[in-house]
């Protein structure tokens, strides 16, 4: 079984977990991902939960399916995987980051240097 967070949406951890397998080059463009059923069983989830991610997924253009044959990688699931994850960065956590370094009154040239070593 695997261990899901609390804070979150199993279908949209299961989302990121194959956004995640993509983007490391498990699977590739063209690729077979595993069936709804299969993933349902190697995760120990409801199959409803599997298609939930799987919708999502192909909602943003990351899969697609064939008739019959099952959910295949799109051919530019990288690039709006990365497009997306970006915008989430830029819009959510690091707005969040600058609260903190201005809390604990961390500067920019701090952060530089550490970046550049």
């Amino acid at each position: 079984m695997t261990d899901f967070r609390q804070d979150k949406a199993i279908y949209r951890q299961m989302s990121d977990r194959l956004c995640d397998d993509i983007l490391s080059g498990r699977y590739n463009a063209g690729d077979r991902i595993p069936s709804v059923r299969e993933l349902s069983e190697m995760l120990e989830v409801n199959t409803n939960t599997v298609v939930r991610a799987y919708d999502q997924l192909t909602r943003q253009g990351i899969v697609f399916t064939r008739r019959g044959m099952g959910y295949f990688v799109s051919e530019n699931a990288r690039d709006i995987i990365m497009e997306n994850r970006r915008r989430e960065f830029m819009e959510e956590r690091l707005p969040d980051l600058f609260r903190q370094m201005k809390l604990l009154g961390i500067s920019m040239e701090t952060v530089e240097s550490l970046w550049k070593e």
